[in-house]
């Protein structure tokens, strides 16, 4: 069984795969698009999707692919994001003058970087940063990875927990797959998470959203983005706490589905246990 994620082995989709189902068989893709479609085509039972970053914010391309896909999600996992400074081995931080990695690594780390008056080189992501380093032979040059990539291209720890933030740092993945799961709210606590365009009458939004208020369903998200980036008409991303089945959560949606002129249910899967810590 395959579980497909976007990106280079080493990365961090690559490291959230092994850590959450290491009985998988991890696969990488080029593109989001290439993981929804071997989702959806049945090459892959499930792709590792970061959804948003507690820094960087939310990763835009997705919503418009899970409007676009037949999938669903039945998973979520909260990863915590640490950057390592890694080199060829024998390197020492005193030694490090260019420092290689994707562009939201290299902000995360900013401060830190600029006390140790290092050049910042970006790349595509930080495992390609990492492959690069093993290449060159050159001491004076470091990645800024996972430790899963350091392991997978030989390199060594220089430097652990290099991030500014300390250990706040956070990407919320979604887990898809062709068909949903059965989920029982009475096992453990459950997100239903969809998409919705309002009515085009006056307070839709208000109104649309007023039955989670009085009905007692807490909301965990509401986002709205332009499908495409060419639309006029905003779409909303909403994941509530609650199970479709559960009275007060079946009273919201009806009344959600009466002001808004299209509906989809992307899923319904347990929240992940960092949700309540």
């Amino acid at each position: 069984m395959l579980i497909a994620f976007q990106g280079a082995y080493g990365a961090n989709s690559h490291l959230a795969c092994q850590k959450f189902y290491p009985a998988l068989e991890a696969k990488a893709f080029a593109s989001f698009l290439d993981v929804f479609a071997a989702v959806e085509k049945g090459e892959a039972a499930f792709g590792m999707i970061p959804l948003e970053n507690s820094y960087a914010g939310r990763v835009a391309e997705i919503h418009n692919l899970l409007q676009k896909h037949y999938v669903s999600i039945v998973a979520e996992h909260f990863l915590p994001i640490t950057h390592n400074l890694v080199g060829l081995g024998g390197a020492r931080l005193e030694d490090i003058k260019e420092v290689y990695s994707h562009p939201q690594a290299l902000m995360q780390c900013q401060e830190n970087l600029r006390s140790l008056g290092v050049r910042i080189v970006e790349s595509s992501n930080t495992a390609q940063a990492a492959k690069y380093i093993a290449s060159q032979g050159d001491k004076n040059k470091a990645a800024i990875c996972s430790k899963l990539a350091a392991d997978l291209y030989g390199l060594s720890l220089i430097k652990e927990n290099l991030q500014d933030s300390g250990n706040d740092n956070v990407t919320v993945f979604i887990v898809i797959a062709k068909e949903a799961l059965e989920i029982d709210p009475q096992v453990a606590p459950v997100i239903t998470a969809l998409l919705f365009t309002i009515r085009n009458i006056p307070g839709a939004l208000y109104k649309a959203l007023g039955g989670f208020a009085t009905n007692g369903v807490s909301m965990v998200k509401l986002e709205s983005y332009i499908p495409g980036g060419v639309s006029k008409q905003a779409q909303f991303f909403i994941s509530i706490e609650g199970h479709p089945s559960q009275k007060p959560v079946a009273l919201a949606l009806e009344e959600l589905g009466f002001f808004s002129k299209q509906v989809k249910l992307l899923g319904v899967y347990y929240a992940d246990k960092a949700r309540a810590e």
